[in-house]
């Protein structure tokens, strides 16, 4: 049984060995990106829609306001004129009025919030994202360039750099 299993551990290794080396990391790397700014753009159109939205509510709120001082006004012409049973419905409309003012408010803070989170992984990832640009941009100017070659470098020092070296050097230790 013992040896099922690493024949079968054998197996899955030079499988898993094979796999990665067919998957380019560049490519890889690469695809990420494009998924990156995919879901960037998703983002960013959805915080589009949250501001147009909350522009859309703050509108709402400011009818909303004037709609009270008209009924506020009517109100007021309701009780001088002693007609008590049309003030009682111009007061259903302002209560009604209110209440959807407080619903308005608290989908106003919902809609804040909500879009400050969004904001703030808008940014984070579009940090992100540049940071797997730079880090494809390596990848891919790494791949250009030969990475087998471990020959060393010719250096070549010549008689007068030494001279010079020395010179600089005996100049600085003789420095008290």
């Amino acid at each position: 049984m013992a040896l099922i299993t690493r024949v079968s551990r054998l197996f899955q290794a030079d499988f898993h060995a094979v796999l990665d080396r067919i998957e380019e990391p560049g490519v890889l790397l690469l695809q990420a990106v494009r998924e990156m700014e995919e879901e960037l753009a998703r983002d960013e159109q959805r915080s589009k829609v949250l501001q147009h939205e909350q522009r859309q509510l703050m509108t709402r709120e400011t009818d909303l306001e004037q709609s009270l001082q008209d009924i506020e006004k009517e109100l007021g012409t309701c009780f001088d004129a002693g007609n008590h049973e049309l003030a009682r419905t111009c007061i259903r409309r302002k209560l009604e009025a209110q209440r959807f003012g407080k619903h308005l408010s608290r989908r106003q803070d919902a809609l804040k919030d909500t879009l400050d989170d969004l904001n703030t992984r808008i940014r984070e990832n579009r940090a992100r994202l540049e940071s797997m640009r730079q880090k494809a941009e390596l990848l891919a100017g790494e791949t250009a360039r030969p990475t087998d070659d471990w020959s060393i470098p010719e250096v070549c020092v010549r008689d007068e750099d030494v001279e010079v070296a020395f010179l600089h050097e005996k100049q600085h230790r003789s420095r008290p």
